[in-house]
């Protein structure tokens, strides 16, 4: 309540009551954790279901291609009858058989160690030479950026698909995983060069690279501490969606004739083979299909869904 105040000559003056309310004023709460790129984006991942969904299909793909016997103990060629050529589903076969009378769903399981193995690894070969060629333009600059920029042009103007048969071609008596690995990987790491160099370049403007730089420290030096493991987020996106690609190259070379031999299983194989008895038994080339396709659209929204919660504009709009 006011109180009134009477001085000596009569008039009465009110003074308000004082406020009970504090008010501060940028306050810190120091019982948070402390917040980053990383924990931001985890804490973004982890209320989205499409990403759980992707992650678990990646998991079981995983899974298939590291321990396969866990999900099937049928042998993919030690079975084989003629006298099951293109059967349909039957007790302990569930999806059928192939027109040599394999257990199509065994020759599933199996052949994912193969078509993963192939993107896993054109995939490291990509993104280990992008990176180099990258980093060094980007950091460097000048006369070693104009030379390295030309020369991933001319790679980014090649169909690695297209360079990968003349690849494979050239190698025919010595196709295996690691020819077609490079043959796909060293043709495809253009696009990742161009990520990392403009990562870089933004990167390289921050001041805690100019304080390395004043402490004394090499440029090389600088550029593996510092600039680099700030530039890896994109890197990180193009990658999981490059190993998508890898693995649609290796089914389509298989498709082509080209790829790693027919008595290999991977799923461009199996789909390659189950062609020519597409119109008796066409599930035999549709259930590699479905699980090929399935993969690669989970590996391709886990990278998108990387890439939006690693980008701070993309998560207010939501």
């Amino acid at each position: 309540m006011s109180s009134d105040l009477n001085d000596p000559t009569g008039v009465n003056h009110y003074v308000a009551p004082a406020a009970t309310t504090t008010l501060v004023v940028d306050a810190v709460r120091v019982d948070e954790k402390p917040s980053n790129l990383w924990s931001d984006a985890w804490r973004d991942l982890r209320r989205r279901p499409v990403f759980w969904v992707s992650l678990l299909v990646v998991a079981i793909v995983l899974l298939m291609a590291i321990w396969p016997t866990l999900f099937t103990q049928v042998a993919p060629n030690n079975g084989c009858e003629l006298s099951n050529s293109n059967g349909g589903p039957s007790d302990g076969h569930p999806l059928g058989f192939t027109f040599l009378g394999c257990d199509v769903w065994s020759r599933m399981v199996w052949g994912a160690r193969t078509s993963l193995t192939v993107g896993l690894l054109a995939t490291i070969i990509g993104t280990v030479i992008g990176l180099i060629m990258g980093a060094f333009a980007g950091f460097y600059g000048g006369w070693l950026d104009s030379l390295l920029s030309r020369i991933g042009d001319i790679f980014f103007s090649i169909p690695y698909i297209l360079a990968a048969i003349v690849v494979m071609s050239v190698f025919s008596t010595n196709r295996n995983v690691f020819t077609l690995a490079f043959a796909i990987g060293g043709f495809a790491w253009a696009s990742t060069a161009r990520v990392v160099r403009a990562e870089v370049l933004r990167v390289r403007q921050a001041d805690f690279v100019t304080a390395s730089r004043a402490l004394g420290k090499s440029r090389f030096g600088t550029l593996i501490s510092h600039v680099i493991p700030n530039a890896i987020a994109p890197l990180l996106v193009i990658t999981t969606i490059s190993l998508a690609a890898a693995i649609v190259a290796e089914a389509t070379l298989a498709f082509l004739g080209v790829g790693l031999g027919s008595d290999v299983m991977s799923w461009g194989n199996d789909i390659a083979q189950a062609q020519q008895s597409l119109r008796v038994a066409p599930m035999a080339l549709i259930y590699p299909s479905i699980i090929l396709t399935v993969t690669v659209l989970a590996f391709i929204l886990l990278g998108e869904l990387i890439r939006d919660a690693l980008d701070p504009r993309a998560r207010a709009r939501r």
